[in-house]
């Protein structure tokens, strides 16, 4: 009997590769979505037998899920700052309340749970690069708190289930990722300046440029997670690229790359938002035998590609 997988947040950026993956790992994948930041044309295409969709709301109850389960995947939450900060309630909710739920899910099946945490538990860091046992430098009322501290809670409601319950938990803390599948209206950096270089209008960096970023392919996102889900490994774990540039050396290798004459044009910075960003990777590799592999010019081509298909 194939693997039974449910994943939330499955019509979404990174939970539409998670869900195609898995389905070629031979795996039943039931992906559960509301739609709310994620698209259902994420999955067209996938004719798996295996295959179920189910448009629902992470917070309500999983009571309806029938059958044995193996594997929790927790990836609903808005995740770009445009989103969060639109959604601010609903993405506290689904750290808290939707956390909870799938939780008891996975007690309930003798599943393995694993939470899509985030680099952002890590806020403004004053650790540079930024290992698992770094606390964290995060404003707790600032206006990205409402998804800084979404995933902090939902990373001690999970560490509580395991010690408390016995559930089998993961937990992913994934760094900056990009590929297709991504909106080009999300607000994120990648595809901010590649739709904008693309379209010939100013590319918007905010403050100075000298903030960093990693910027990780998704493909070598998902082969992470997937070598996390099957490893035994309960402690938090960054997946992310420790290849650091600056964001005006990004949009610069955008317009390159596009063949763009827009002109750059800097803004203030957001409130809170981190000077540096980059994991440290060591317990993935020496846990998982994993590292990225997908260069961020490779990457950004078959992104732009993807751009281009849905752009024309």
């Amino acid at each position: 009997m194939s693997e039974r997988v449910l994943v939330t947040g499955g019509a979404g950026f990174v939970g539409s590769h998670r869900c195609r993956r898995l389905l070629a790992e031979g795996m039943e994948v039931i992906a559960v979505d509301n739609l709310l930041t994620g698209l259902r044309k994420n999955l067209d295409g996938i004719t798996d037998k295996g295959f179920t969709f189910v448009e629902k709301d992470a917070r309500e109850s999983f009571d309806w899920v029938e059958g044995p389960l193996d594997y929790v995947l927790h990836f609903a939450s808005p995740a770009s700052p445009p989103d969060y900060l639109k959604y601010p309630i609903l993405t506290l909710q689904t750290g808290s309340i939707a956390t909870h739920q799938l939780l008891e899910l996975a007690e309930r099946k003798k599943a393995v749970f694993l939470l899509a945490s985030t680099s952002e538990v890590y806020g403004d860091p004053d650790l540079h690069p930024q290992r698992e046992d770094y606390w964290g430098n995060v404003n707790s009322i600032g206006p990205r708190s409402c998804y800084d501290e979404a995933k902090r809670y939902a990373e001690a409601a999970t560490m509580a289930a395991h010690r408390a319950l016995g559930v089998d938990v993961r937990i992913v803390r994934i760094f900056n990722t990009y590929g297709p599948m991504m909106r080009p209206e999300d607000g994120r950096a990648v595809t901010n300046f590649l739709k904008q270089a693309k379209e010939g209008v100013a590319i918007t960096v905010y403050g100075d440029g000298t903030q960093t970023r990693s910027f990780c392919y998704v493909s070598d996102l998902v082969e992470g997670i997937l070598r996390l889900m099957r490893s035994s490994e309960t402690r938090p774990v960054n997946l992310g690229n420790p290849n650091e540039i600056t964001i005006l050396e990004l949009a610069q290798m955008v317009k390159e790359h596009v063949g763009s004459k827009s002109e750059i044009r800097f803004l203030p910075l957001p409130e809170d938002d981190p000077k540096k960003r980059r994991p440290d990777i060591s317990r993935a590799k020496q846990t998982l035998g994993w590292e990225p592999k997908v260069s961020l010019k490779e990457g950004l081509g078959h992104t732009l590609d993807y751009f281009l298909s849905i752009m024309s």
